[in-house]
């Protein structure tokens, strides 16, 4: 339970139309039980399609382009084999963030009934988010995309169309992860790539003259010189030509670089979030609220689902799911009952339906 400053609450402006638990009318729910978790956002199914379109893409240049027609087996076999297994793991992930509940609180469930179920006692608020009628754990945020109340939310990333929440984080951790190291890898056979063409190329016109790189350095013979230029075949290099190519390795460097520079980034930061159990929207707020952390370790294996071992590495293994909320998860506490019910006090006699405010004990946030 986390405990609220009094200077807090007080700020807090109590509108009646908002704290009237009898307005909450549990709305009904558009998805049947069982239903997969999807957002329909526009911007977000549009960013998701552009993701997809770039991993495919890559893979297209990589197999196409750089394995498929080099004669060294070994070569185009391990390296195929890795890139495909990193692509793949990268797409469930993406899959799994994208498609998966990261920890949205019951909808409309500020109700008379149930804040009466709670009993309050003095000093004990409930938070009520006035956007989707729904009583606000702790660290809970309401995304205005996803139209609901988060638990743990962290933001909204609109390149896997949902939050990045309690239950999804891991999967988020996990697309990260794996796009910057598809990035890396094809950054490597593209470098590798650049340079065995070249050699070869050059090597291959030094062939068909006939000449040594030394003959060639002492005679001075000069490629534009050549009237009628030989044709020497690239098929070892690329089964396109050869300006098809470069476009293709040239923009395939452009998002692999792109890529590995922001993917690193959101991964060092949700690993530190994770690590110092602290949200990057905790972070931006700042409150000053005193609330119990977890350790390092402990938060760690939480979100990947209990001690190490390859499942952390696994898209298709779920993290380590809290306990259900019970009715002490809903409740908060405030730090200074007398600082609040100084705050409250005035020279005139509070009316019948200010009493009946306070008693609620229900807060807008």
């Amino acid at each position: 339970m986390m405990l609220i400053p009094a200077h807090h609450f007080r700020d807090i402006e109590r509108k009646p139309e908002y704290l009237q638990p009898e307005k909450c009318i549990p709305p009904p729910d558009s998805r049947p039980a069982g239903t997969m978790w999807f957002i329909r956002d526009g911007c977000g199914i549009a960013c998701a399609i552009v993701t997809w379109f770039l991993v495919l893409y890559a893979e297209f240049v990589v197999l196409f382009v750089m394995l498929i027609p080099s004669r060294d087996y070994v070569y185009s076999a391990i390296n195929g084999l890795v890139f495909n297994l990193l692509a793949f793991l990268a797409l469930a992930s993406h899959c799994r963030a994208m498609l998966t509940d990261p920890g949205a609180v019951p909808k409309g469930n500020a109700t008379k009934e149930f804040i009466e179920s709670l009993q309050l006692k003095p000093g004990q608020v409930v938070y009520k988010c006035p956007k989707c009628c729904s009583i606000k754990p702790d660290r809970a945020h309401h995304c205005s995309v996803c139209k609901r109340c988060i638990r743990k939310m962290d933001h909204h990333c609109p390149w896997v169309n949902n939050c990045v929440g309690e239950n999804n984080q891991k999967y988020f951790v996990l697309f990260t992860m794996y796009i910057a190291l598809i990035s890396l890898h094809a950054l490597i056979m593209v470098g590798f790539h650049f340079l065995h063409c070249f050699e070869e190329d050059w090597t291959n016109l030094l062939q068909a003259y006939g000449l040594t790189r030394e003959e060639t350095a002492e005679a001075r013979i000069s490629l534009h010189e050549i009237k009628q230029p030989l044709k020497v075949s690239s098929t070892e290099c690329s089964s396109f030509s050869p300006p098809t190519t470069v476009i293709l390795l040239i923009l395939l460097c452009f998002e692999g670089l792109l890529f590995l520079i922001f993917t690193s980034v959101m991964f060092g930061t949700q690993v530190h979030s994770i690590c110092t159990d602290e949200t990057g929207i905790e972070r931006l707020q700042r409150k000053n609220q005193r609330r119990q952390r977890r350790g390092s370790w402990k938060s760690v294996k939480e979100t990947f689902g209990g001690d190490f071992s390859l499942n952390w590495f696994n898209p298709f293994s779920g993290p380590s799911h809290p306990k259900p909320l019970s009715d002490r998860d809903w409740v908060r506490q405030v730090s200074s009952v007398s600082d609040t019910e100084n705050t409250e006090t005035t020279t005139e006699e509070p009316s019948e339906e200010r009493k009946d405010l306070d008693s609620a004990e229900v807060v807008d946030e």
